[in-house]
């Protein structure tokens, strides 16, 4: 994980940009579900879905949206695929208090 926010550009008008993909994303109670079940770690889509529950057509769609709001990034591995949260989606510790 790095320490550089990806919500911060170089112009006020990119970082409106990102700032508003962010919140799109976080926006979303099963988004922040999402969230809080990759705390622990990586996880495969085929994990995921059965953390929390969504189908796979509906958690492909949901993880797209924490992908372009910055929140979670895919990695291959040896397992396949993973998926693991970026430093502005670990902000779901602070959410739902």
């Amino acid at each position: 994980m790095s320490d550089v926010s990806k919500t911060v550009s170089g112009s006020m008008e990119e970082t409106k940009e990102r700032h508003r993909r962010y919140l799109r994303a976080i926006n979303s109670p099963v988004r922040r579900g999402i969230l809080r079940a990759l705390k622990e770690g990586h996880a495969t889509a085929e994990a995921l879905v059965k953390a929390t529950g969504l189908d796979g057509k509906t958690l492909g769609w949901h993880m797209k949206l924490l992908e372009y709001g910055y929140c979670v990034e895919a990695r291959s591995t040896a397992e396949g695929e993973v998926y693991v949260l970026t430093r502005e989606g670990e902000v779901v510790d602070f959410m739902d208090r």
